[in-house]
Parts: C-alpha cells; sequence; structure tokens
C-alpha cells in the first residue's frame, strides 16, 4: 500500500483519541463551507457536500455544526470566504509534498507553510513541482476483519474499482473520482464495512527513503497537518508499516 493510505489508517487512529477535536471540526466545517458554496447546500444534489458531510458526521461532528457551516455559505451571511490553495514542496531525502489548503488570507497561510518546510528539512517549491507525480483519484477503506480480503478485492472490482490494494485487515479501493460515490454505495449494498471514502491525490509511484529522511518526512506532515489552514498533506514516499506504528 502506497505512504498516502498508511498515513491515512494512522491519523485515522489517532483521531479517534485526539484532544485537538476543535481543530478538527474548524477544518471539517471549512470543507462543509467551501463545498457548500461550489455546488448549493443541498447534499442531495452536491456530491461534494455530501462527501464532506459524512466524513463529518463519522468523526462525530454535531449536526447543528454541519448546518450552520452550510448556513453560513449559501446565506451570504458573516464569515470570511475562504479559498482554496495547493502548495507544492519537497521533503527531506527528496521527497514529493502536496499541500492542499482553505484559507481567508493567503499571505498568512504560506508564510506558515513555508516556515514549516524550512524547520523540518524541507523546502516550498513552485506551483507545479511536484504535481505531475501525483493523480486524483478515489479512496475507499473497507475493514476486512473476519473476511477474506481476496473475497472483498473480488467484490470491489465487479463493483467497478479501478484497483484494489490489500494490507492485512485493510482493503483500499480505489476508483476514478467520478465513480468514488457509485463504487461505495454498490460496496455499502452488498453489506461490506465501508470506513471511509474521500477524493484525493494518490502517487504516480513511490520513492523509499532510509528510516531517518522518512521520520523526518512523517515530521514534517505532522507539522503541516497542525496548521490550521492546512486540509490535507499527501506525499510519494512508501512508508513501511514498523515505521509508521512506531512514529505513530
Amino acid at each position: 500500500m502506497s505512504g498516502h493510505s498508511k498515513w491515512a489508517q494512522i491519523k485515522r487512529q489517532k483521531g479517534a483519541n485526539d484532544a485537538k477535536r476543535g481543530q478538527l471540526f474548524t477544518k471539517l466545517g471549512r470543507e462543509i463551507m467551501v463545498a457548500a458554496r461550489e455546488g448549493g447546500g443541498d447534499p442531495d444534489a452536491n456530491f461534494r457536500l455530501r462527501l464532506a458531510v459524512q466524513r463529518a458526521r463519522a468523526e462525530n461532528m454535531p449536526m447543528e455544526n454541519i448546518e450552520r457551516a452550510i448556513k453560513r455559505a449559501t446565506g451570504g451571511a458573516d464569515g470570511a470566504v475562504l479559498e482554496e490553495i495547493v502548495y507544492e514542496g519537497y521533503g527531506p531525502g527528496g521527497a514529493a509534498i502536496m499541500v492542499e489548503a482553505m484559507t481567508d488570507n493567503r499571505n498568512r497561510t504560506v508564510s506558515e507553510i513555508r516556515n514549516v518546510f524550512t524547520r523540518n528539512g524541507g523546502s516550498l517549491g513552485e506551483s507545479g513541482c511536484v504535481a505531475w507525480l501525483f493523480e486524483p483519484r478515489g479512496v475507499i477503506s473497507i475493514d476486512a476483519s473476519g473476511t477474506d480480503p481476496d473475497e472483498l478485492a473480488l467484490i470491489a472490482i465487479d463493483a467497478g474499482a479501478e484497483d484494489v490494494k490489500t494490507d492485512g485487515d485493510t482493503v483500499e479501493v480505489y476508483t476514478s473520482p467520478a465513480e468514488l460515490e457509485a463504487v461505495r454505495d454498490e460496496l455499502r449494498e452488498r453489506k461490506i464495512n465501508v470506513v471511509a471514502a474521500e477524493s484525493s491525490m494518490i502517487p504516480k509511484s513511490t520513492l523509499a527513503l532510509d528510516e531517518a529522511e522518512a521520520l523526518k518526512t512523517l515530521k514534517l506532515m505532522d507539522r503541516l497537518e497542525e496548521l490550521d489552514d492546512v486540509q490535507r498533506v499527501y506525499t510519494n514516499v512508501d512508508f513501511s508499516e514498523d515505521l509508521l506504528e512506531r512514529y505513530a
């Protein structure tokens, strides 16, 4: 499995007991607002909003917070206009790093991100410097505990998956962004335990680093994700399971 998938699993596990729930809810609320402003406030007619709401509910975000974010986005009321920006750079050992941010102050955000890169052995690059190493995909995580992962993989392919990767009790299903919802719904109809479904950026190929550089890259990603304006961080590094568990 790619570094993305393993790191996403670790982050979900850490988030279950994360003391910074307020920061998580703020980021989820921003995603909901941007999705609602972009495609309207009806989740049934706005797939991006529907995914954002489902992710928020999976993280136990109160429904009143979700509804408030949608109203702020669609009512033209208070609240700054959020801008979506993607930053690109390099981590220790030449790791490619992509950072998705939502901000009401571009200058503040780029300054904070550049500072984190510099302090953690990386460098902020120009737009396009690493984007070509990634491609947009839908990613569905399945809990395969107590079931045959190979059988789940066959079911996922039958449901329309483009690729399936198995790692222990987890099956990662990859789709085109446009087919993400259809494949997820088909899996759920077949009583498959879908843990998460999201649009993501997946590396076309992965990079192996030595342990010291890999640990520094993980620290850099963690520090970036701690920034309020940062929504997601991607890398092309293929972290080992043992390294991720020790770091977490």
